[in-house]
């Protein structure tokens, strides 16, 4: 059996990961991470850390805390605010699984002699021909493959997901049997240095703001935005620009940011403008290996909750071009994309994501 150090973060899913990994034999150590200290009164690290004593001493594991939050500030953070800078909407969950969770944390794990690492993440390894593979989980609903697009091989080795063919009602389940305080606990959600506090609020204290001019396509100004760096494309709500004279009674949809000249272009309804037909990525991380064929067709996400959509692939050089059969909504630079495509068992494989660079109307 294995030396396993386990991400323990406070919730039902790391903490079941933990416990099916001694039922299995494993040496089993959890671990939990500390990755944000400023104004920590909007973090809940502290009454998780609480939550991870009583769960880790109820299994009958050892525990402890590593404080990571100068890596994730240098890593993580810095990136998050460059990307608000440029007027683009980053996804720093992706970058914190492959900067602290799969990295600092997987080297420490190696420095006091682990064999692995395990989440409590839903999503599965495959090993196949000396290749490591992720693969969506059982429970579709709950699949986080998408945040896991950027892992690399070397990452992959080292990685268990305990979670890959059970459900989270059975997560739920196993936990409320051994009773566990967190069997009910509610998922967290966002981002720990956000918390519950207002975004625009957390967002000043950082990047100066800068207002400017609301206007549709036809040049018409219908308001005043606080700062491009507030919205996101197809943003709905937030505007503060309804119950105009001139409206025709539907919706204000955000539909880009013009940052040289710091003006929002928005339209009434869904209209095609909010749509696109293809997309050109950044540099793309492909997870078990480059494709030999440099076009193909296969599916993509280009945010977590979308249902696979169909696309043909280019690769040009160390990016994708993407072209959609059917135009998507709302594709956002700043955003991942994120390719898959089924194996010969039925797995839906990962084949890697990219931040999305530039959107083609």
């Amino acid at each position: 059996m294995a030396k396993v150090v386990v991400g323990i973060s406070g919730g039902v899913d790391s903490s079941v990961a933990a416990k099916l990994l001694k039922d299995q034999g494993h040496e089993v150590i959890g671990l939990f991470m500390v990755n944000w200290e400023e104004d920590s009164d909007f973090c809940t690290a502290e009454q998780d850390y609480e939550d991870v004593k009583r769960v880790c001493s109820a299994i009958g594991i050892p525990y402890f805390s590593v404080n990571y939050s100068k890596e994730y500030y240098d890593r993580v953070f810095k990136y998050f605010l460059e990307e608000y800078k440029k007027g683009r909407t980053p996804n720093p969950d992706v970058l914190c699984n492959r900067e602290i969770k799969f990295g600092p944390f997987l080297d420490y794990a190696k420095s006091i002699g682990a064999d692995y690492i395990a989440t409590g993440h839903y999503c599965k390894k495959i090993e196949k021909d000396g290749k490591y593979y992720l693969a969506k989980a059982k429970d579709l609903n709950k699949d986080q493959s998408y945040f896991l697009n950027q892992l690399s091989q070397d990452q992959l080795k080292y990685v268990l997901f305990p979670l890959a063919d059970i459900n989270k009602p059975q997560v739920r389940e196993i936990a409320k049997n051994l009773g566990l305080v967190n069997a009910e606990k509610k998922d967290s959600t966002g981002i720990c240095f956000i918390g519950e506090r207002n975004f625009k609020k957390f967002l000043k204290e950082y990047l100066p703001a800068k207002p400017g001019k609301i206007m549709t396509l036809d040049g018409r100004e219908v308001g005043k935005h606080d700062g491009l760096m507030y919205y996101t494309i197809g943003q709905r709500r937030g505007l503060g620009i309804g119950g105009r004279s001139d409206s025709n009674g539907e919706r204000w949809f955000v539909l880009k940011k013009d940052l040289k000249n710091n003006i929002l272009y928005v339209s009434q309804g869904e209209g095609e403008e909010l749509f696109s037909s293809g997309m050109i990525s950044e540099k793309f991380n492909w997870i078990p290996e480059k494709p030999k064929e440099n076009e193909f067709d296969c599916f993509a996400k280009f945010r977590y909750r979308q249902p696979d959509q169909k696309v043909h692939v280019k690769i040009v050089d160390e990016h994708i071009e993407v072209s959609f059969y059917d135009k998507q909504r709302a594709v956002t630079p700043g955003q991942f994309v994120v390719l898959y495509k089924d194996d010969e068992f039925g797995n839906s494989l990962c084949l890697g994501g990219a931040v999305i660079d530039k959107v083609i109307k």
